[in-house]
């Protein structure tokens, strides 16, 4: 069966993984970038943004593993956009631009479910109102065979980690102080009980930390 990875999923030392206050002007709230400013100068995230330069090392090792293996993606409806309840604008295709970075079908956990949209380079968005393992299952559909990425936010991976999904988890722990926002870890507590856990630390100072599922 194909497995289920988390990639590139910033968080800080008090364990926030967004930031209080999320708009259409930030998409983390009063984060801002700090939770990914080890991500911004690598060659993977470069190339997203149609460069042909970025770093090696450490990060960059890390940061590739986001995309080759992966079929689908499921995240929730605040990493999709800032909007709540009913939606009232749908010319609001998240923060990507005409072509997002995923390239694969992606599934929005939404209580408000809208039309599916296709964009550029391989990526539909389809939202859904169903209970996670039932997404999991059309994602795995779609998938055909590759592996499910959970995207976030922090609620929509707990939830998964929660459930016992996850079978990689990478995490990047910053060394940030947040105070206040969305917190990862709350209710999981025995985790680490699940996992094989490594962790390697970076020149940027950040800590790369990857979960790896008992067989």
């Amino acid at each position: 069966m194909s497995r289920v990875r988390v990639h590139n999923f910033g968080v800080s030392l008090d364990g926030f993984a967004t930031g209080e206050g999320q708009t259409m002007e930030s998409p983390f709230g009063h984060a801002d970038g700090r939770l990914m400013k080890w991500f911004f100068g690598t060659r993977t995230l470069r190339a997203m943004q149609g460069e042909s330069d970025g770093s090696h090392g450490v990060d960059e090792a890390f940061a590739s593993q986001f995309g080759p293996g992966i079929g689908a993606e499921i995240m929730g409806r605040n990493k999709f956009g800032p909007q709540r309840g009913p939606w009232e604008d749908h010319d609001w295709n998240g923060w990507w631009g005409d072509n997002p970075p995923f390239h694969t079908p992606v599934f929005v956990l939404t209580h408000h479910p809208r039309p599916s949209v296709e964009m550029e380079g391989g990526t539909t968005f389809h939202f859904v109102d169903a209970p996670i393992e039932d997404v999991l299952k059309q994602a795995r559909e779609a998938a055909g065979g590759l592996d499910v990425r959970i995207g976030g936010g922090p609620s929509t991976v707990r939830a998964y980690l929660a459930a016992d999904l996850i079978d990689h988890l990478h995490v990047v722990i910053s060394p940030i102080i947040l105070g206040r926002g969305v917190r990862l870890w709350d209710g999981l507590e025995g985790l680490e009980e699940r996992f094989d856990i490594e962790s390697v630390t970076s020149p940027s100072g950040v800590t790369h930390m990857t979960f790896t599922r008992r067989t």
